[in-house]
Parts: C-alpha cells; structure tokens; sequence
C-alpha cells in the first residue's frame, strides 16, 4: 500500500478548499440568489462543480464507481494538478519515458519539477530496469507513462507496465489518450490491485469532442479528494457537459467510428509501405502513424504546400512524421500527394 501522506505536498494536505454556491446548496429547485449570478438568460447559471450527471453516466459506461471519477478541463488540467498536488517545487522530481506526449515536460517546468528521462529502447518500448535504478531516490514522486504513446503510437507491455506500478512507491499517471483505438483493456480494470496509480482517458480522440474540453481521471477516492481539493471551483462548463451526456448516450456512433479508424489506419499503414523514400512505418495502437522517410523536412514542406497538414516530429525522432488517420478520403489525398513526390 502506498502512504499518501508521504507523498501529498504539506500545503495540500492542509489546504481548505475553496467552497462555492453549490457546495453549500445541491438542489435543483428554488428561487437561486447565493451565487451573484445574472438572473435573466440561458447560461446564466454557474454549472454544476462536481459534474454529478455527467460522472454518473462515465460510471456506467466505464463500469467504475463514481467516487473513483475525476473529470478536469482536458487531460492537461489534470496533469498539471499531478504535479501540483504530489511534487514540491524546486524540491521533488518526476520521471517520463522519452520520447513522449509533451506536456509532461511543460508542466514539470511550469511546476518547477526536475524532469528524470530514460529513453524508450528501439521499438519505443520501456525498459524497466533503467526507470527502476531511479527508485530509491526519495524526492522522485511521480511517474508520467503514455500507453498507447504519443508520437510513437505503441502500446507499452503490460509486464513493464506492471513493474513500474509494483516497483514504484510513489504516484503513476497512466495516460490512455489512445486506448480506444488499440485491442489491449483498459488498466481502469486494475485499478484496485494498483493503489498508487492513476489512469486517464480523454473526450478528445476516440470520441471526437477536441472542442469540448473533458479529461477523465480514474483512481483511489482518497486521491480524486485531492484533486476536488485543488481545482478551480467551475472548471467544467455547462455546455460541455451537456455536449458530453449528449454524445456518450448512444456509444453506436462511437464504436463505428473507431472501427472505420482502425480500417483505415491499417490500410494506410499498408499502402504508406510501396511509397520509395517511405523506410518505416511503425506500428501502431493510436490514431495515428509514424512514419521515418527520407528528408521528412522536405516532405512535410511539400505536404504544407499542397494544403496537406501533418505532424514533423523530426526534432523529437530522427526524419518522422507523425500522421493523423483522416477519413478515406482524405488518407487517399494524402497517398496521392506524397506518389508525386520525386
């Protein structure tokens, strides 16, 4: 078992969180004149802070309970919260395996964290026995691991996975952004046998609700405490939520969605592979490919030119494009395109 007090930051523990309106009164009925609100107009009332309605349809459709749900304004806020809550600045360190989702090394800046990298291996899998050298290092208190990881798009195993989890005393924020697209479960299934971890999903990819702004934390109700403890009182407008009810109430849309993903990034996969300056395409558990050619600098100018927008990770891994899976007629733009390319 893992000791909270040891790892929540002292200020945090002590903290008085802020108290709104509606945490005072919970009702939905009465004549509403404690929260300084506009009386007239169609959003002129705060929305709900602990998104009851929307947390209890994530819990049926997660199979998860509800205290175990965490929702923040996009995967960010509750990455930056991790930090805020578990690592003291200037003091406590965190780890990432790298390459990896940026964010992670923005919000250790912003937080004034030092940031521990051990590089993935060469099929961007983790090795284990180089995070673990780091273990005994007491001011080490969070570990930030993507799976399916973001530029790379593979699925991290499982049996890594779970040596960090078991090895590590202090907090794991397992980031399943992609896990929609890929055949391995959820680690929400988990999350008892795992007491210091800390699994987030996103409304931005499989779901396609970018625009709307809706993270997922699931974990321990002690730690989600922490979090209701630390973030703004509102974080979640109305709108978004309503947005949210609305698109997970009939999953048929969803499911044929991702399937047509799923299709099509295996086709692309597939026909990316006969392109001549194309010299791998890596496998992937995501919405997405990456794919190393020849002068990726020069492809994606050509690509931008033709009004063709893709990612240049070639800064982060050597002559990579990271590609988006579109729909199909789209990826046929693309593969089109790039068949010009001398």
């Amino acid at each position: 078992m893992i000791n909270l007090d040891n790892l929540v930051r002292e200020n945090v523990k002590s903290l008085i969180p802020y108290s709104c309106a509606r945490d005072e009164y919970q009702g939905k009925d009465g004549i509403f004149l404690d929260a300084n609100e506009n009386p007239y107009g169609l959003l002129n009332r705060y929305p709900d802070p602990y998104q009851k309605e929307l947390k209890s349809a994530i819990s049926r459709l997660k199979g998860i309970q509800e205290d175990k749900i965490f929702l923040g304004n996009g995967s960010d806020e509750i990455i930056d919260l991790c930090f805020r809550i578990f690592c003291n600045p200037g003091i406590d360190k965190a780890l990432i395996f790298y390459p990896t989702y940026g964010m992670y090394q923005v919000s250790s800046a912003i937080n004034d964290v030092q940031l521990i990298r051990v590089p993935l291996d060469d099929n961007f899998q983790i090795k284990p026995d180089e995070a673990i050298k780091y273990f005994e290092d007491k001011s080490l208190k969070l570990i930030l691991v993507c799976s399916p990881n973001n530029p790379t798009g593979n699925k991290m195993k499982s049996c890594d996975l779970e040596k960090i989890f078991r090895g590590f005393s202090g907090i794991v924020l397992l980031d399943e952004a992609y896990i929609d697209f890929s055949a391995e479960p959820s680690y929400i299934r988990k999350l008892d046998d795992f007491p210091n971890l800390i699994v987030m999903q996103t409304f931005s990819k499989a779901w396609g609700m970018a625009s709307a702004r809706i993270g997922m934390a699931f974990t321990s109700p002690e730690i989600i405490q922490y979090f209701n403890n630390m973030k703004p009182p509102y974080n979640i407008s109305t709108l978004n939520q309503k947005a949210v009810l609305e698109k997970i109430s009939d999953t048929s849309i969803f499911r044929e969605e991702v399937k047509k993903i799923i299709t099509e990034r295996e086709r692309l996969s597939s026909e990316l592979m006969y392109i001549p300056f194309v010299k791998t395409v890596f496998r992937s558990d995501a919405n997405f490919i990456l794919v190393r050619m020849e002068n990726a600098e020069s492809v994606y100018n050509y690509l931008v030119d033709n009004g063709i927008i893709v990612r240049n990770r070639s800064s982060v891994i050597d002559n990579c494009l990271r590609i988006t899976v579109g729909t199909t007629e789209e990826n046929n733009n693309l593969l089109k395109t790039l068949k010009y390319i001398k």
